[in-house]
This record gives C-alpha cells, sequence and structure tokens, in this order.
C-alpha cells in the first residue's frame, strides 16, 4: 500500500473534500482524485462519501478503519525520519583521539585509514602526545579518546590493543651480543638509552629494573625510537624496546636479543574516562577497533 496515497487521504479528510486538500499538497485535484480511486479499488471498499458540491466528504465506516491506521503508519513514518535524522547529524561530529608517539604508526593508522573510509563526514583530530601528557588532556577534555600504556584498573575503562615482548638493543660487538637472550639482571651497571619521563614506557623500565636490583649506568634520554637506536649503533649505550619497534628501526650496526627473567612487557590499549559520556564519533571508533580485534586483522 502506497504510504503517499494515505497521506493524500488523511489530508481531503482533514481539508474537508478534494479542492481544498488538492491546495494543501500542491497537486492537481484529478490526480488526487484518481489517487484516492486507486487506493479504494485495491481495498475493494468505499473509504469516501462523496456529497453536494459544496459540502464535506464523510468517511464510510471502512474509511473510518483505513483513516485511523493511516494515522499511525504516518506518524510512525515520521518518527522514522526524525530518527533518522538525528542519526545523520551524529554522523557528522568529530573525533579527539589521543596517540602514543610509540606505536601507533604501525597499529593504528590503518585502523584510522577505515575509521575515516566508514565515516568521511567526521572530522579527525588527533594530538600525539606522551603518557602523561594523554592522561592530562583526557582529564582537561581536549580528547575523548587516547592510545598508550595504562592501569585499566584506575579511573579509565579501555580495549587492550597489542601486547609485544620486550627485547635488548645491543651493538653488535657488546660482549652480551653472544648470548641468545639476555636476562635483565645482565643490564646492571650497563649504560641505557632511556626515553623521556612523559613517556609510560620510560618509568615502566626504572621500576623493572629497580626491581631486579639492576643500577643504570648514564642514562641518556631521548624522544624518538630512531634516535635513540642510533645511539646504540654509536655505542652509547643498550636500550629496551617493544621487539616491533626494535625491529623497525633496526640498523646493521645493532642487533636485538629477548629480555628475559622479567615480566615486563609493552601492551598498548585504547582508553578513556569512566566517569563520561562519549560523542558517537568516539564510539565509533571504540566499535571499530573492537571489530578489529574480534577480525584479527
Amino acid at each position: 500500500m502506497d504510504l503517499k496515497a494515505l497521506h493524500y487521504f488523511v489530508e481531503i479528510v482533514a481539508s474537508g473534500g478534494f479542492n481544498r486538500a488538492a491546495e494543501r499538497i500542491h497537486i492537481s485535484q484529478p490526480a488526487l482524485s484518481k489517487s484516492i480511486a486507486q487506493l479504494e479499488s485495491e481495498l475493494a471498499l468505499p473509504l469516501l462519501t462523496r456529497g453536494k458540491r459544496g459540502t464535506k466528504v464523510q468517511l464510510t465506516p471502512h474509511g473510518e478503519v483505513v483513516y485511523r491506521h493511516a494515522l499511525r503508519l504516518l506518524e510512525d513514518k515520521q518518527a522514522m525520519m526524525e530518527e533518522l535524522a538525528q542519526l545523520k547529524g551524529l554522523n557528522r561530529g568529530v573525533l579527539k583521539l589521543g596517540l602514543a608517539p610509540l606505536g601507533s604508526a604501525e597499529l593504528f593508522a590503518p585502523i584510522i585509514a577505515k575509521y575515516r573510509q566508514a565515516y568521511p563526514e567526521i572530522e579527525t583530530q588527533l594530538l600525539v602526545r606522551g603518557g602523561v601528557e594523554q592522561t592530562q588532556a583526557l582529564q582537561q577534555g581536549e580528547i575523548e579518546l587516547a592510545t598508550g600504556i595504562i592501569d585499566l584498573k584506575d579511573r579509565y575503562e579501555g580495549i587492550a590493543i597489542h601486547t609485544e615482548p620486550m627485547v635488548v638493543v645491543l651493538p653488535r660487538e657488546h660482549p652480551l651480543a653472544r648470548r641468545s637472550e639476555i636476562p635483565l639482571g645482565e643490564l646492571d651497571g650497563q649504560a641505557q638509552i632511556l626515553f623521556e619521563s612523559e613517556f609510560s614506557l620510560h618509568e615502566m623500565v626504572i621500576n623493572a629494573c629497580q626491581q631486579a636490583g639492576v643500577s643504570i649506568k648514564n642514562p641518556t634520554q631521548v624522544n624518538q625510537p630512531e634516535f635513540g637506536v642510533a645511539l646504540v649503533a654509536a655505542g652509547i649505550g643498550l636500550m629496551l624496546l617493544p621487539k616491533f619497534i626494535a625491529e623497525r628501526y633496526r640498523p646493521d650496526a645493532v642487533i636485538t636479543r629477548p629480555l628475559t627473567q622479567t615480566d615486563l612487557s609493552w601492551q598498548m590499549s585504547l582508553f578513556w574516562r569512566k566517569d563520561l559520556s562519549l560523542s558517537f564519533a568516539a564510539q565509533a571508533m571504540i566499535e571499530l577497533v573492537k571489530h578489529h580485534q574480534a577480525s584479527g586483522e
């Protein structure tokens, strides 16, 4: 049944006749009459009693039933269109995402590309900051979502995206390079290249070394893994890195060895504040990450 014909039918009843209804809905009177005739023919029932010229049309008993249901159907259609319009409006939001400088390029670039393809009208604002600055930006409302290493038991909830073992990056000529794997305790007294303090990995390495009784000699701090590995190649010290990061930036002058006898590992998470309602843009990113995880892509 054509909803347009039901709309015309309701307008005729509301206007009291064909002529006035035709004027209200901007259709010719013959076209309006034809539409109602087709509706009555489809139902095989008379819906209107046409009186003398100048008098209002009247509903037949069958017409009263159709009129009551037509009102409900048209109201449902209007509600559906309004809900779809609201959803369309939500699709034009802003995604405010904080990205950890370490590992985000490898793990999140493909996800962001899929997000932009799925939601082309959502503006994407990316903030690249270290772990400390990420949480500050979340608390201040600068971003809704963040990536990084964090304890999700606190004020945040999130999704663990990727866990990576840690390796030791060292020069090929280093005495420890002969080992197939290196226990953390063997690094005692060794010069190390560390990330700067705003990186979560800085505190993780410091804490792991302290718990193992490992002293760090002459630490050098960097804010880029590539530069840190270059310093290792130059003989400045050793560096602890997630395996896939170390493999990406490994020149010929250095090698990597698995780090053992420690529970130190690197885990990237997508996280957000528990106490705030998220926008559609943020929720859409969370669902995309969950799908990405479930599909194993």
